[in-house]
């Protein structure tokens, strides 16, 4: 089985999405399932709490979106 150029290309970007991916999805869940837990501790906070919970899954979401363009970028010969 030989590999060629276009194979590998397309395995480097399956890795690049698979693997950057992970840490956003992992984080994303540990961040709101921390959320959870304070609003049902403190519900007077749950405003506050929801916002903050919010502007995180942002920044953590941009990881993903990261590699989603590495990913495009080696898929396309860019990089």
């Amino acid at each position: 089985m030989e590999l060629t150029d276009a194979g590998l290309r397309l395995l480097a970007a399956a890795l690049a999405i698979g693997l950057g991916t992970i840490g956003p999805g992992i984080g994303i869940g540990v961040l709101v399932n921390a959320a959870l837990n304070a609003m049902g501790r403190n519900p007077e906070a749950s405003g506050q709490l929801q916002i903050n919970m919010f502007i995180g899954i942002a920044f953590t979401e941009a990881l993903g979106i990261f590699a989603l363009v590495f990913a495009l970028l080696i898929g396309f010969k860019i990089i």
